[in-house]
């Protein structure tokens, strides 16, 4: 299994390498890899492996992409009239949108579509690959009621939604058919009811748990008064830091209303008692995906000598021109592949 924080690792690499090249030659790539990576995450789901086994795409993936290009290419052609190649004009009393749609324009916004369709791909793959659960274990001792409760809320539409599917497929088999607004009411009133009963239910198991039970008062105050205190600190060393005059001030308050924010947290943390019944362990493999994430963020973040870094950025205006490409940006990039290595090894086990 692998860690979760080598998952979010992966994650923040798969997005710094989208937010950072508009070149389409490294955005076909990243998104093969992403598209091999989700192929590889599925695998093991259907194996019954520690994978979030529920989440699933509500649209083909294809249609979404396709749908965020289009869209995105004809938002940015239609606002941005720039661009030497011009396709066709619309009259210029219209607002906003009227002036000259360029090849140029439309091009920009189809790259833009792709970035939006990798960020999304990006995380529908880590939901696949990680339960909530583990989610849960990354949030601060001093923020987990509130941690639990979104939880909590981000669970109740998928639970609500195969509630409804499994009350339609009762009606269905008892003879019920959908022909008017008035035939939603079989369906309606037994999902409210079940969504009552399951609430109640939680509540009184939360309740019996002693879940946010009430503490000190005179400790909640002063704890509440540090938090303010720091950020403002932070807000004001952060307004100073703007000029040169008092850019050293500035600094000094900056760090002092980090550490009371984060040293408040800590006791905060401290005061919240949690449970871990086991806990992850880093494995080899976790060491080298953390390893070759890194190598990525150096070689797209660092400007090296040897990388031609020109090839990233990919200006389509004033005319459009063919893309660049270095090797070792692709070659880097397939680093992204590194999790469906072990995950092919785990789901091989499994099947065994």
């Amino acid at each position: 299994m692998i860690n979760t924080w080598v998952w979010i690792a992966w994650l923040v690499t798969a997005l710094i390498a989208l937010s950072s090249t508009r070149n389409p030659l490294y955005l076909v790539l990243i998104l093969m890899c992403l598209t091999i990576v989700n192929n590889a995450v599925s695998r093991s789901t259907h194996l019954g492996n520690d994978i979030n086994s529920g989440a699933r795409l509500p649209i083909s993936p294809l249609r979404l992409l396709v749908m965020l290009v289009v869209l995105s290419a004809l938002f940015n052609a239609a606002i941005s009239h720039y661009g030497e190649t011009v396709l066709f004009y619309l009259p210029e009393w219209l607002p906003l949108i009227g002036g000259a749609i360029t090849l140029e324009a439309l091009i920009y916004g189809a790259l833009n579509g792709l970035v939006l369709f990798g960020i999304f791909w990006t995380f529908m793959i880590l939901n696949q690959a990680l339960p909530s659960r583990r989610l849960l274990r990354l949030i601060p001792r001093a923020f987990y009621p509130v941690a639990v409760v979104t939880s909590i809320a981000i669970t109740f539409v998928p639970a609500t939604v195969r509630n409804f599917h499994q009350i339609r497929e009762a009606q269905s088999i008892r003879g019920h058919r959908l022909r008017g607004l008035r035939d939603w009411l079989p369906l309606i009133m037994p999902l409210m009811v079940g969504g009552l009963e399951r609430a109640l239910a939680l509540a009184e198991a939360m309740t019996a748990r002693g879940f946010a039970s009430g503490g000190k008062s005179g400790g909640q105050f002063w704890e509440r008064t540090l938090l303010l205190l720091g950020t403002l600190l932070v807000l004001a060393g952060w307004t100073l830091r703007l000029t040169e005059r008092w850019f050293l001030l500035g600094n000094t308050m900056l760090i002092a209303g980090s550490v009371l924010i984060f040293g408040t947290l800590w006791i905060l943390g401290r005061r919240s008692p949690r449970t871990t019944y086991a806990r992850e362990r880093w494995s080899l493999q976790d060491v080298i995906i953390i390893l070759g994430m890194s190598l990525v963020l150096v070689f797209i973040l660092i400007p090296l000598p040897f990388l031609d870094r020109l090839t990233l950025p990919y200006e389509v205006y004033p005319k459009i021109s063919l893309p660049g490409f270095d090797p070792l940006f692709g070659v880097i990039i397939i680093a992204l592949l590194l999790p469906t290595l072990f995950l092919h090894h785990q789901s091989t086990h499994s099947h065994s």
